[in-house]
């Protein structure tokens, strides 16, 4: 950081749906400055000497991104999606190996399925409810532009919710079905089935269907906007020299972890 603790922030996918949205909320914030836009095509050199980068591209890049931003020195806040198991782990590796940042502390990379923090506090109500119903089924529903599918945030919520259901010794969830060959049942994420919904006019929404004998109870939350996002975002840069190492989720700044 600066001498007068202002942090320089560049953004990669600037030119992106997310990362234009988020240069103009730096840009708008105290204490931040925005350092560097840059997108497909663009070296990304020093990230024009950034404290911090936020990075917001495709799956099939952000891996290499971030570890270009690790070699460097640089905090990242992530919000592509698409980091499964393997990859995660291959970011502790390079994370465990990385030179410490400007200010002499060890890099911070926080990867976020969502930074909204009603889709945060979304995700935490479902977990605490999953050891309590028999049944529980993700559904998630974007606008049709998104490349990947099951979203980010719908796998992380399976993962809590398994997660939770396999601590308080739950059986698996019950489906009779034995025959579904055009795969009418969805996915499976962690035990958890998953559905996706891609249609025009949506941005991001996601409900979770928790069922008992005689009840069901839905948790779900709506980002008409991606103004939604942006808070959390800025939240993540202020914090993520805070936490050394890799962080999965932006509910452990938020002390719902």
């Amino acid at each position: 950081m600066s001498a007068t603790n202002e942090i320089t922030v560049s953004v990669i996918g600037a030119a992106g749906r997310m990362g234009s949205q988020v240069c103009r909320a730096v840009e708008d914030a105290d204490g931040l400055r925005l350092a560097g836009r840059f997108d497909v095509g663009d070296g990304l050199g020093d990230l024009a000497g950034a404290d911090v980068v936020v990075e917001f591209s495709v799956p099939d890049v952000s891996p290499a991104n971030v570890a270009h931003c690790i070699e460097r020195g640089i905090h990242v806040v992530v919000g592509t999606t698409g980091w499964d198991d393997a990859k995660l782990d291959a970011l502790r590796e390079q994370l465990a190996g990385a030179p410490t940042s400007s200010t002499g502390s060890p890099v911070g990379v926080l990867v976020a399925p969502n930074f909204a923090i009603g889709a945060i506090l979304m995700m935490s109500f479902a977990a605490q409810a999953a050891r309590y119903y028999e049944s529980v089924e993700v559904i998630e529903l974007h606008h049709p532009d998104k490349v990947d599918a099951p979203s980010g945030t719908a796998a992380h919520t399976a993962a809590l919710i398994g997660a939770a259901r396999s601590d308080a010794g739950m059986p698996d969830v019950p489906d009779a079905t034995t025959h579904d060959p055009h795969g009418a049942r969805g996915s499976t994420v962690s035990g958890i089935p998953v559905h996706s919904v891609r249609l025009r006019g949506l941005v991001a929404h996601q409900e979770v269907l928790l069922g008992n004998v005689g009840e069901m109870l839905t948790i779900r939350h709506d980002s008409f906007d991606r103004a939604s996002f942006m808070p959390g975002v800025l939240e993540g840069v202020r914090r993520v020299s805070e936490h050394p190492g890799l962080t999965v989720g932006l509910e452990h700044y938020l002390g719902l972890g």
